[in-house]
């Protein structure tokens, strides 16, 4: 058997226009694998237009009809679905502020299409690996602030900060994961998340210093970093790995 044989898999990438999505698209794609990338900014993915493995939507992910309308449009396109890769990142305009200067509206927003999102796309994704009796997989992105709090000292000073809805969103998603992963472990659908470490993405160089500091050898993580753990439980390789939340940190959370 080839572990890592992904040719000819259907991936549903959301998200994929961001850090995660685009390097895990480009990989996959050197793999043979079909995608479907999804984005609400599509400036990144459209470059792959005219790869015949590829279909690119324009979409907003956190709206429930347009959930159900792109698992039709990718099996109409490539006939089938293997597993989602829900990389999205929604939030508000003013998403970050400090938890004194937090607004109702904006919490419900995010909370919302964040983590509610996450739930409309698996009610809707394991509905359909039921139905057309696929051992689909579905992966969802967390974060190291979903199982740590973050180090407020990292932040001190600094335009910038860690805001207490991501904290829990992301430690909703983690639970997510394992809720499903025991209440479909018997119709083998493999749910699990991964938690990265912050990604390198113009921070302050006094932020970088002072996560460094926290961390092994790399601190700040590029967006490639992820990938290869993400293509290990697409594979055939993580077939009896579910419900679990895999942390990339470089020995942040140690």
């Amino acid at each position: 058997m080839k572990y890592l044989d992904l040719k000819n898999k259907v991936y549903l990438i959301t998200g994929a226009n961001g850090k995660i999505g685009y390097s895990l698209s480009k990989q996959l794609l050197k793999l043979d694998a079909k995608l479907i990338m999804t984005d609400i900014i599509i400036d990144k993915i459209k470059l792959f237009n005219h790869n015949k493995n590829c279909l690119i939507k324009k979409i907003d992910i956190t709206k429930e009809d347009n959930i159900k309308k792109i698992i039709s449009s990718s099996v109409k396109n490539f006939k089938k679905i293997d597993g989602i890769i829900h990389c999205a990142y929604p939030m508000t305009k003013d998403w970050g502020q400090p938890i004194q200067n937090l607004k109702s509206r904006s919490l419900k927003e995010n909370l919302f299409n964040h983590l509610g999102s996450s739930i409309l796309i698996s009610k809707y994704f394991v509905d359909y690996f039921l139905k057309k009796k696929i051992n689909g997989k579905i992966i969802f992105i967390s974060s190291i602030q979903g199982v740590r709090a973050p180090k407020f000292e990292h932040y001190k000073g600094l335009k910038m900060s860690s805001p207490v809805e991501y904290s829990v969103i992301k430690s909703g998603i983690v639970s997510l994961t394992s809720y499903l992963a025991k209440l479909y472990k018997k119709n083998k659908i493999n749910i699990n998340c991964i938690s990265p470490g912050g990604i390198r993405n113009n921070q302050p160089k006094k932020f970088i210093k002072r996560y460094k500091d926290s961390c092994g050898s790399k601190g700040l993580l590029d967006a490639k970093d992820i990938v290869g753990t993400l293509i290990f439980l697409l594979s055939n390789s993580s077939e009896f790995i579910n419900g679990q939340n895999i942390i990339i940190d470089d020995g942040w959370s140690l």
